[in-house]
């Protein structure tokens, strides 16, 4: 990594390349907050930049971009500028799987096993010897289903150190199961069924654990459809959608838009990235591969996501093309976690939380903790862009900047919605 001094570069703590605002349905002076809390991140030198869209009843109100896209060259952030999304690769994978599912390929509570057999008959790990990695099991109570792959109550982790079991993640490491991105050269059939042999962190159903679960999802989506997931996405979501910038492998016409992705240091410097998840390059979008994760591969911008969210908004229907129909859309929205079916301590979520077929959700039983109304869904990425979409106002709101490891990931996620709502006039 290479690390390089700030204080010249923030002389001017506010920069914005492109801005384009409107005040419908939100109080202007109140919208300049969001300004401000760029101003003072970018100040403070916890991100580099970024970029924010909000839509209300289908109309852009606010499109800003802040800061440096590329901090040593100088290189303004733009509003069009293309950001690493990882984990909002999960809602399109999400929305694909629905779509075959619409088509009759499968049900819901059919066991994953039933078109990936390695899954037949999966253990739960009961201890293990960190000597030599060796582990005990014992029988699942039950077989994993799609619908518990969908909403992460696998029973599968993610290999990353800050967020799954450490002694399941040692397995899984020695596996050889990558984290998020993968080996670029691999495939998603090479390494799900590896992954399938290895022991659950807890029974199907009984927990929910943020998981590889949706990189399941992508390869029986690959598997069912007779064509790899950037195939799918490109023919039957991303085209319908008019979504031109979405893209696993980076076309080298857009190439010079990927925005450069910091890491933050405890001495207050940002330093470029050079590897990221499962060491990658930093610059993965534009190397070539044909591992295609379900779950975090995908980059994209906030123009072209809010075309996929507001297809979702529509219920399931953008500009005249039907994705999905109502029915689907709402019983991707509606709440699958039961009342016994609580988040496991990996997961840093509070015992309400709620969640459906790809999306976290607002409900009546945790609309306490934000200021977001019932129904709303959102989801966001490791990487520090975040979403969320709330059918009562009608609004479609996104943030995006690009760090690895982003030390105020969580707050970051929790400010995106209350500096949204607080400009809200009516």
């Amino acid at each position: 990594m290479k690390a390089i001094k700030l204080t010249v570069l923030f002389l001017a703590p506010f920069l914005y390349a492109t801005a384009q605002t409107k005040s419908t349905g939100f109080d202007p002076e109140r919208l300049k907050r969001i300004d401000r809390f760029f101003e003072n991140e970018i100040k403070e030198k916890h991100i580099p930049g970024g970029t924010v869209l909000l839509i209300k009843k289908g109309e852009v109100v606010y499109n800003k971009a802040y800061g440096y896209a590329d901090i040593e060259s100088k290189r303004k952030m733009k509003t069009d500028d293309i950001f690493r999304i990882a984990s909002q690769t999960k809602a399109v994978t999400s929305v694909a799987a629905m779509m075959l599912w619409e088509e009759g390929k499968f049900l819901l509570d059919d066991p994953i096993s039933k078109y990936i057999p390695a899954f037949k008959s999966p253990q739960v790990l009961v201890s293990f010897n960190p000597k030599d990695s060796s582990y005990t099991t014992r029988p699942a109570k039950r077989e994993i289903t799609i619908r518990h792959l969908l909403s992460h109550t696998s029973g599968l982790i993610y290999n990353l150190p800050y967020m799954g079991d450490p002694e399941l993640t040692a397995i899984y490491h020695k596996a050889g199961i990558a984290g998020i991105l993968g080996k670029a050269s691999s495939t998603a059939g090479a390494q799900i069924p590896q992954l399938a042999k290895l022991p659950l962190l807890h029974d199907p159903g009984e927990f929910f654990t943020y998981s590889i679960s949706t990189d399941v999802i992508g390869y029986l989506v690959e598997l069912l459809s007779g064509q790899d997931l950037e195939t799918f996405f490109r023919e039957r979501i991303f085209i319908p959608l008019d979504m031109s910038d979405t893209w696993f492998n980076l076309p080298a016409d857009k190439v010079h838009r990927l925005i450069s992705i910091y890491q933050p240091t405890q001495n207050g410097e940002l330093i470029k990235a050079d590897r990221v998840f499962d060491q990658s390059p930093a610059n993965y979008p534009a190397v070539a591969r044909t591992n295609f994760s379900g779950g975090g591969g995908l980059s994209s911008t906030t123009a072209d996501f809010a075309k996929f969210l507001q297809m979702m908004l529509n219920k399931g229907k953008y500009k005249g093309k039907r994705l999905l129909s109502p029915s689907t859309v709402e019983l991707m929205l509606t709440n699958q976690l039961s009342d016994s079916t609580r988040p496991s301590k990996y997961s840093s979520k509070p015992e309400s939380y709620q969640f459906g077929l790809g999306f976290a959700l607002e409900t009546e039983k945790n609309d306490f903790l934000l200021p977001v109304n019932k129904g709303t869904f959102n989801w966001a990425g490791a990487f520090a862009t975040y979403y969320f979409v709330d059918p009562k106002e009608e609004l479609i709101a996104l943030y995006y900047t690009q760090e690895y490891l982003p030390a105020l990931w969580n707050y970051y996620e929790e400010m995106t919605k209350i500096i949204t709502y607080q400009a809200l006039s009516d």
